[in-house]
């Protein structure tokens, strides 16, 4: 199994990457695969509703969001960090998923998802609440821990004081090993739900 995980900080190695690093450590015991990959320093230009990659399979623009649509396919749960600015995601970050998300045509049920947030003091929870909605409008199931996948830190390195939160990304990871792994086996069993055509209801026609 693998799981793909997303630094959308421009620090390789500050408080997200700390964070990361935590549910990496639990991962590694549970046998599960794990690629890191630093998205936050990227040059990552936003959608702009061409339409390209409806027929095309990708997206127009052809940089590391494409190179995560193969990587993301391939994997079994979808690990995203992001530091807090202005009680939401990095810019940058959500670019690339709304770019990524929106461009593959691989059905994403059943992969797990889970959000990663830091902050020096407010504006998690929010962060946290868009973050996840990129799992839930995709049929993914997201992982929980012991408390919102949150932990705290301004300077590089504070992190490593937030005991409750490096806690919080062990738990995190180990029930997110857990649910992976109880997918695998109910898709080897029981297959996907059976999917409806979708509906599509417009308020202005």
């Amino acid at each position: 199994m693998k799981v793909l995980m997303l630094n959308g900080s421009p620090r390789a190695h500050g408080n997200t990457a700390r964070a990361l690093q935590e549910m990496e450590t639990v991962f590694a015991r549970e046998g599960i695969e794990t690629e890191i990959i630093h998205l936050g320093n990227k040059d990552i230009r936003s959608c702009v509703a061409c339409g390209h990659c409806g027929s095309a399979g990708k997206c127009v623009f052809d940089d590391i969001v494409n190179e995560l649509a193969v990587k993301f396919e391939e994997c079994d749960g979808l690990v995203v960090g992001s530091p807090v600015y202005y009680a939401s995601a990095n810019a940058t970050l959500v670019a690339a998923l709304t770019r990524l998300f929106y461009s593959v045509h691989f059905d994403m049920r059943m992969k797990v998802g889970a959000s990663v947030v830091v902050a020096r003091r407010g504006g998690c929870s929010a962060t946290f609440d868009e973050l996840n909605k990129f799992f839930t409008i995709s049929g993914m199931p997201v992982a929980s821990s012991q408390y919102w996948n949150s932990i705290h830190g301004g300077a590089p390195g504070e992190a490593e004081q937030d005991a409750e939160g490096l806690q919080t990304m062990r738990t995190l990871a180990s029930n997110m090993a857990f649910l992976m792994k109880s997918i695998a086996l109910g898709k080897e069993k029981y297959g996907l739900p059976e999917r409806e055509k979708h509906l599509w209801t417009n308020f202005i026609r």
